[in-house]
């Protein structure tokens, strides 16, 4: 039998992904969109866009331009 297009959830992420709202590792709010820190922060969990946003600016400091201007 060929099970080309099966595919498989592993427990493990079904558990923290479906149906379940995850905090932010530095606020405590519920993340809509999931970000992951990077290595250097040592940062255990993942982030909110507002917090993700706060330590990449801590991180490369100075001016910034958003590439997207659509927003």
């Amino acid at each position: 039998m060929v099970y080309s297009r099966m595919f498989f959830i592993s427990s493990k992420k079904s558990n923290v992904t479906l149906g379940k709202k995850e905090k932010c590792a530095i606020c405590s709010e519920l993340i809509e969109l999931h970000f992951k820190a990077m290595e250097e922060w040592k940062i255990d969990g993942t982030l909110c866009g507002k917090c993700y946003s706060k330590k990449l600016a801590e991180f490369y400091p100075g001016e910034h331009e958003r590439v997207n201007l659509s927003k």
